[in-house]
Order: structure tokens, then sequence, then C-alpha cells
């Protein structure tokens, strides 16, 4: 994977910078504040970017920012945000045009070099990658949404296991479930979401969306 990396620290940056290559990707540019961060996702258009959200030059959320209005110019673009922070708004905004390729992690939950690698390539496959902290803030400023209420417990269990990306063998393994029984829970929530695409994997990050976004 062709890969933007978008951070301030340089110590955090560097240690992104080789953790990348050492897997096989190739790091085609960094940045260091929000302005050089969205000059780079313009110019390269790469298959996935790890952004920051506070960086220079007033350190509150240029990056978060910059990701949005390279979205605006390239939709689709992938990005996975990975903060000390999770900035609600511009998260939802971020969520907002339905095309997936979003990934939100906090700094602190990343424990190992598989969990990030992992969640660049889902998110570069056009897929979500969201951290458990980030989805739970995000839905404790929502309001009720009428299609989600029509899940069941066990539903919304497994939807929200889907928002962290995780398989249905991986989500069968964290319920204790059978595959076929999340497979038969996944079928019935997208339709319980209105979601008729025939592409699985495009229904996924409908039903992702839907969760996310509960306004």
């Amino acid at each position: 994977m062709r890969i933007v990396v978008a951070e301030d620290l340089y110590l955090l940056r560097d240690g992104m910078v080789r953790l990348i290559e050492a897997c096989g990707h190739e790091v085609v540019a960094t940045a260091a504040t929000g302005p050089e961060t969205l000059d780079a996702l313009l110019k390269w258009r790469p298959d996935v970017a790890v952004v920051d959200v506070r960086m220079p030059p007033t350190q509150t959320d240029e990056g978060l920012r910059a990701a949005l209005a390279a979205r605006g110019e390239v939709p689709g673009l992938p990005v996975l945000i990975l903060s000390q922070y999770v900035e609600q708004l511009y998260a939802r905004e971020l969520l907002a045009d339905g095309t997936g390729g979003i990934g939100y992690f906090l700094k602190e939950s990343v424990f190992d070099a598989d969990q990030f690698i992992d969640a660049l390539e889902r998110v570069a496959a056009g897929g979500t990658a969201m951290d458990p902290a980030v989805i739970a803030k995000l839905l404790s400023s929502g309001s009720s949404n009428r299609l989600l209420d029509r899940l069941t417990e066990r539903e919304h269990s497994v939807l929200a296991l889907m928002a962290e990306g995780l398989s249905n063998q991986a989500i069968a393994g964290r319920l204790f479930l059978s595959d076929s029984a999340i497979s038969k829970y996944t079928t019935l929530l997208f339709g319980k979401l209105g979601i008729t695409d025939d592409d699985s994997n495009n229904r996924r990050v409908l039903a992702v969306l839907t969760y996310l976004n509960n306004p």
C-alpha cells in the first residue's frame, strides 16, 4: 500500500514510518502540520492515510479538518484517524458521506503492530476500523434512531462489533456463537436497516455508517 503519515510528533511519526515499511508497505509522504497534510493527501492520493487530529499551527483539529477537506476533493479517500482525542463533530462529518474507508483509533488503544496494520488494511479496502471508545463517545451524543430501535439487543451487539471492523468469524468468537448464527443476525439487521445492496462488504459498511451516524 502507498501510505501518507501525518503526525506532528517526530518520534511517533518516525516510528510509524519504520513499522509500516517493515511490514512491506510504502510511505510516500509525511506531514507535520494541517496544511502539509492536506497538500500530501491531494498530491499523492494514497491507498490510505494515518492522520492525527491535533496538529500545528494551532494544535486544535487541523489534521481532522485536512482529512475532511481531502475527502471532499477525493471522495472515499481512505483515512485512519489516530489520536489522543475524540472530536465528535468532525468524526461524524467523516462518516456522513457514507463511502466507508474510515477508521478512528485512540493512540492508547493500539496495543501492537498487527492491530495497527490490520486497521490500515481494512480502511484501505473501504471498510471501517473503529475504536470501541470512539464508538461509545459518538453514540453517547446521539438521540434515538428509529431504524436502530428496530434491532434486538443481540443485533445491536453484532453491529457494534462490526463497527470495530471484526469479521463474522471474529464476532462469533467474541459473542460465543456459531458463524452461522452471526450470519443470520447480520442478514436480519441488514433487512431492518433497509440495506439491500447485493455486495456483502458494502452492506457491512452501510450498516456501520448507519449505526455510527445515529442522529
